[in-house]
């Protein structure tokens, strides 16, 4: 399996600014696909996903816009064509979700009663992205891995996530407004669950 590094990013509800700085980020620490898990928030952050490996879900705040679709294709950031969005890097298997979906509540609800049969709906899944929350998290269900990478707006501190497709290590990083392009990277601690 060839490693892929993913980074993820949610909620940026068009601070654009900060989307920039989460990319550069997102690449100084080597992510080579990006995956925006929703409300994306406007044109300028898509189009500071432009030229990279990028694609986006729509979320509550969002309402799935033809425009923008567009505006995301012409610029070559891929927009969702159903939810899930099934992504497969070298065959890790991801699903990118907003979180406020009712497909995703309904995974959600399934893995509260019963962790199996959680699993058997993501059989062949190795990861489930998603946002929604503005909250960092990490969980592991069976062998699926649960990663809301936290937001970029109305989030304290702001973050992102890289996930790393052989060791299926994942990360979370701060996301600052003062740091200079040559800080180093600050990882995010989470509380485990």
């Amino acid at each position: 399996m060839l490693t892929v590094i993913i980074g993820l990013l949610s909620d940026s509800h068009g601070c654009y600014e900060r989307t920039v700085r989460a990319v550069e980020l997102l690449d100084r620490l080597g992510a080579e696909a990006l995956v925006h898990c929703g409300d994306v928030g406007g044109e300028q952050v898509i189009e500071a996903l432009a030229g990279k490996r990028a694609w986006f879900v729509w979320g509550n705040t969002d309402y799935h816009d033809p425009a923008l679709e567009r505006f995301a294709e012409s610029v070559g950031v891929q927009p969702p064509a159903r939810i899930p969005l099934i992504l497969e890097f070298d065959g890790f298997v991801t699903h990118v979700y907003h979180g406020h979906e009712p497909e995703f509540t309904n995974l959600a609800r399934s893995l509260e009663r019963d962790a199996s049969a959680a699993e058997s709906l993501l059989s062949g899944v190795d990861l489930v992205a998603y946002g929604h929350t503005h909250e960092a998290a990490h969980f592991t269900a069976g062998s699926v891995e649960f990663v809301n990478p936290g937001a970029l707006h109305r989030a304290r501190p702001h973050s992102v996530a890289t996930v790393d497709t052989e060791s299926r290590e994942i990360e979370h990083w701060i996301v600052s407004d003062d740091a200079a392009p040559l800080d180093a990277p600050v990882r995010m601690r989470l509380e485990t669950r």
